[in-house]
């Protein structure tokens, strides 16, 4: 146990989750307000996103997603992998990060577009690669692992009997 000079509080210990999905990695450090349990700032996390292909890398970091952003992806990439159709969107209310992928045209693979910026309003950066479906069900228990961690805080019931259709 850790002790403090009196002056600090004690903080739990770090829990971090990493997300790989092809070149991107998402790492996901702790939530930007641990106290509060509201839905507005319960969810926002401190993550740290990156993309490396053919000798470019861009990394972005801060409270730039939402525990729920990370839910809504899950559940998108579970319907692309289980009808092998459709398109699964990791966004956020912050535009520095935009995770798109897709059913290809049929050959076989997904279609992974990545949008990062540290600074949205001056540059952008995209990265474009394809990944074998095999590989969503580990990026989706990822994706669970994270939610175990770090699970979407203020739902009411109505959030539940909600129908986004």
């Amino acid at each position: 146990m850790r002790q403090t000079s009196g002056m600090e509080p004690a903080r739990a210990p770090v829990l971090a989750s990493t997300i790989d999905l092809g070149e991107f990695q998402l790492l996901i450090h702790r939530r930007q307000f641990p106290d509060a349990l509201d839905r507005w700032d319960g969810n926002w996390l401190q993550v740290t996103a990156h993309c490396a292909r053919s000798g470019a890398i861009v990394a972005v970091d801060g409270p730039i997603l939402e525990a729920s952003d990370l839910e809504r992806f899950r559940d998108a990439l579970a319907t692309l992998e289980r009808t092998h159709a459709g398109v699964a969107e990791l966004t956020g209310a912050e535009p520095n990060i935009a995770v798109r992928v897709a059913d290809s045209d049929g050959r076989g693979y997904l279609r992974v577009r990545v949008e990062l910026s540290p600074d949205p309003q001056t540059h952008g950066h995209w990265f474009i690669y394809a990944i074998a479906p095999s590989s969503l069900p580990e990026t989706i228990r990822q994706l669970d692992a994270a939610l175990a961690l770090f699970p979407v805080r203020g739902r009411t019931r109505a959030d539940e009997t909600l129908d986004p259709a």
